[in-house]
């Protein structure tokens, strides 16, 4: 059985890629910090349903402590690594830049050298959409230069890119990144705008909505998420360093969706705000690449999707 390591398997999108992978028979071990970035009972509960495995283990602990991550890569020895763990979220990269470079730069690069030590198959790392900044020529296509970063959220996602690339070259380590665009559904994070918006309603609270709402989002359903990265876990690395957008290629208004939202899930109280100038007009990411490696091709339609979110809401928090 093909054994797995998984940095931040208590988060998001790790949780539901190792409970896929969990189901597919590997051996998965999960390496996560639980930080109170958001509620650490939600990042609890998700451990707690991946250990119902047999097949998962996991060591709680922060990358940027090496020595407790090269004992914990030494003693699992994965055959792949997909390093997902991160400090997330572009508003707090103000009020915190430096937890962004302790954890997405030096925690980064523990993993990489870890990586390397063991010779690994394949190495996959989260990139971000971010990292596009300030480009404007949509759909984003990997190509095209991202050298224009607007927050320290996404220059150390940009960072992390440029570690992998000289990695892949210096030690022929297989490395292949992906820049996530805004992916969302059950399990996911509260400090995104689905989440609140779902809670709001519940609450019967007031959502603060930036810009009146007129922002585009290229939303990703999870579950077409990891089944991307299952199917790349089990390629066989042709080129030693590739990056390739994760997205549906299907941007959506935010002023419909909360429309949406309202006429046909239920009643939301609004409070429009002026614009925050970290939030970007629009993302929008070209797909056809994944599309072509993975062939991996319906991507959840947006309502439907988000309507499975809203239901898993509703019935567990």
């Amino acid at each position: 059985m093909k054994k797995v390591l998984i940095t931040g398997t208590a988060g998001f999108i790790g949780f539901h890629l190792a409970k896929l992978l969990l189901e597919e028979n590997f051996v998965v071990h999960g390496y996560d910090g639980i930080t109170d970035y958001y509620d650490v009972s939600l990042k609890q509960k998700r451990h707690e349903m991946l250990f119902q495995s047999s097949n998962f283990s996991a060591t709680e602990g922060m990358l940027e402590n090496q020595k407790l991550f090269d004992l914990t890569v030494d003693k699992f020895m994965p055959d792949v690594i997909v390093h997902l763990a991160a400090q997330a979220g572009v508003r707090y990269s103000l009020e915190n830049p430096r937890a962004y470079l302790d954890s997405n730069v030096t925690g980064t690069f523990n993993v990489m050298e870890a990586a390397r030590r063991h010779g690994v198959e394949h190495l996959l790392m989260a990139s971000t959409s971010s990292v596009y900044g300030a480009n404007i020529d949509m759909p984003f296509i990997e190509t095209e230069k991202a050298d224009t970063q607007l927050t320290i959220y996404a220059a150390t996602k940009k960072a992390n890119e440029s570690m992998g690339h000289a990695y892949a070259h210096l030690y022929d380590l297989p490395t292949t990144m992906f820049r996530f665009f805004t992916v969302y559904g059950e399990w996911g994070r509260p400090d995104m705008l689905l989440f609140k918006i779902i809670k709001n309603s519940i609450k019967k609270t007031t959502l603060k909505l930036n810009n009146n709402g007129n922002h585009y989002r290229d939303f990703t359903y999870i579950n077409d998420v990891v089944e991307i990265l299952y199917r790349l876990s089990l390629k066989k690395i042709n080129k030693k360093f590739d990056i390739f957008n994760i997205c549906s290629n299907n941007p959506q208004f935010i002023k419909k969706v909360i429309k949406y939202f309202i006429n046909s899930i239920s009643h939301l109280k609004i409070k429009n705000i002026s614009k925050n100038n970290l939030d970007v007009f629009k993302t929008h990411g070209d797909n056809k690449k994944i599309i072509s490696l993975t062939n991996f091709k319906n991507f959840t339609i947006f309502n439907k999707g988000f309507k499975n979110t809203c239901k898993w809401y509703k019935n567990n928090l």
